[in-house]
């Protein structure tokens, strides 16, 4: 199906032609390679199995619904093969977890079907487990039913395990063979993420104890496959391994709208080491669709951060789109880190950003991080715009007048490649002297909105960055202002 063929750059008949080069790049036989192709506008909800009905469909002088996507379903898509007399064989590719019966097992049913309180085999990657079933769902829509049995191609979840795995095979004896196994990406960054314990805890959201803040985590590890937990040796700071960048963002933006208060660290990659000995680390594709315009931009901001360029398509009004283009760099996953924002700020909102993992490659050699030096407020109170003035010449803000600032909090980044300790919240001095000219107005020239991928690429080792439902604050680890240095070595990663 190809969508969005109402836009005045689609290029559908390239894209076309480009799926059938896959299929024949994936060694299609000809029965395959005559797929049936529908023209769709999921936006408006429409579709057409013609090409030349779709200019009358966004012209609007021809109606149209989604029932020819439908009915090609159900006239080209096979059911699941159903085997008669044969026994349960079910491969695990999804993990979910319920308070009341514990982890869920998800997984298609290849063949076979189960009920409840049969006992079955889990075919782990070592050794086979017999259980019990005590739960069997299905899924009816987006919501889970629980039933008695599943039947042959029935997504199923089964309770009654909990140290399933994805790629388990579950059967009904110990002689159905196992399929093979889906093998889980293992995590390339960690991050540190502790319980909030600036002055302001507790004044925008919940401050929740390390252990309420350990169950948090753990549930979220319960029902994302993609992370992993790690005990710190502070009882109040836990190590979370994931993915990437994005999904920590996002597992921080559910603990916010939930309410909680908490801080996390610089993210860390995970190094590896090859059979010479040599350090090794995670390397990732990432591939560009942006407009010509801001390739040389983008270009040099990858290369900055050791990326290769290895391909590149488009050009003019062809290839890639009318005036758009298409590269794909191999880069480190901490070259990665923070430049969404970046390329997005580059191509003016209209690049298309996407990575894959690649695998361990050998390390790529330094890359500078940050070389100025922070703002940091020197006391307790609120920042008035007096004193804000007078701090524009040394750096860029982070904070407007009015904002409540603690000793220890960053206000903003120093021109300077050292820290530097200011008096955000002094005072104009009245006098009863007048002078032309003395209350001309003055307001700050600007201050930079700091959003939270900005902040994970912005803080250093030393550095925490404060989530709270209501506010995202920067803050040293050590806050009192004689138990800290303001020079600041040369940062590389």
């Amino acid at each position: 199906m190809i969508n969005k063929v109402d836009r005045p750059d689609a290029r559908v008949d390239e894209v076309v032609n480009m799926t059938y080069d896959l299929f024949l790049d994936l060694g299609a036989n000809e029965e395959q390679i005559e797929f049936p192709i529908i023209y769709a506008c999921a936006r408006e909800g429409w579709c057409t199995s013609e090409r030349k009905d779709i200019d009358a469909m966004v012209s609007g002088s021809k109606k149209g619904d989604l029932m020819p996507l439908f009915e090609s379903i159900l006239k080209t898509v096979q059911g699941p093969p159903i085997y008669e007399g044969a026994e349960l064989q079910m491969l695990i590719s999804n993990l979910s977890h319920s308070e009341y019966v514990g982890r869920l097992a998800i997984g298609r049913v290849m063949r076979g079907s189960a009920k409840r309180n049969q006992r079955v085999i889990k075919r782990t990657a070592t050794k086979d487990v017999s259980f019990g079933i005590t739960r069997l769902y299905t899924y009816e829509g987006l919501k889970m039913a629980e039933v008695e049995a599943i039947e042959p191609g029935d997504i199923g979840v089964i309770a009654g395990s909990e140290d399933i795995e994805i790629g388990d095979t579950i059967t009904a004896n110990d002689k159905v063979p196992a399929l093979p196994r889906i093998v889980v990406e293992q995590p390339t960054l960690g991050m540190i993420f502790s319980v909030n314990t600036s002055p302001l805890s507790g004044k925008e959201g919940e401050a929740i104890q390390s252990r309420k803040f350990r169950e948090r985590l753990l549930k979220e590890v319960r029902s994302n496959v993609a992370i992993r937990f790690e005990e710190s040796p502070t009882s109040d700071q836990f190590r979370i391994l994931g993915r990437g960048e994005l999904q920590f963002a996002i597992l921080i933006e559910q603990m916010r709208r939930e309410g909680f208060e908490f801080m996390i660290g610089k993210p860390t990659v995970l190094y590896g080491t090859d059979e010479a000995g040599q350090r090794t680390e995670p390397m990732e594709r990432a591939v560009l669709d942006m407009p010509e315009t801001a390739t040389g931009d983008v270009t040099a901001m990858f290369q900055q951060r050791k990326g290769i360029l290895t391909k590149y398509e488009g050009g003019g009004t062809s290839g890639s789109g009318q005036g758009r283009v298409r590269l794909e760099f191999d880069i480190p996953t901490r070259g990665l880190l923070g430049i969404r924002s970046r390329f997005l700020t580059a191509t003016r909102g209209e690049g298309l950003f996407s990575t894959i993992l690649l695998g361990y490659g050998p390390y790529q050699g330094q890359l500078a991080h940050r070389n100025n030096g922070a703002l940091i407020s020197d006391r307790t109170g609120d920042t008035v715009e007096y004193a804000l003035l007078t701090l524009e010449e040394r750096g860029v803000l982070f904070l407007g007048p009015g904002v409540p600032v603690y000793e220890g909090m960053i206000i903003g980044e120093n021109n300077k490649d050292n820290d530097m300790n200011v008096n955000c919240c002094r005072e104009k001095k009245l006098t009863n002297i007048r002078s032309a000219g003395a209350e001309f107005l003055v307001t700050l020239a600007g201050i930079r909105k700091m959003s939270l991928e900005q902040c994970i690429e912005w803080i250093d080792e030393d550095e925490w960055i404060e989530v709270t439902p209501k506010s995202i604050r920067l803050r040293k680890k050590v806050l009192p202002l004689g138990q800290r240095s303001v020079k600041r070595e040369e940062r590389m990663s």
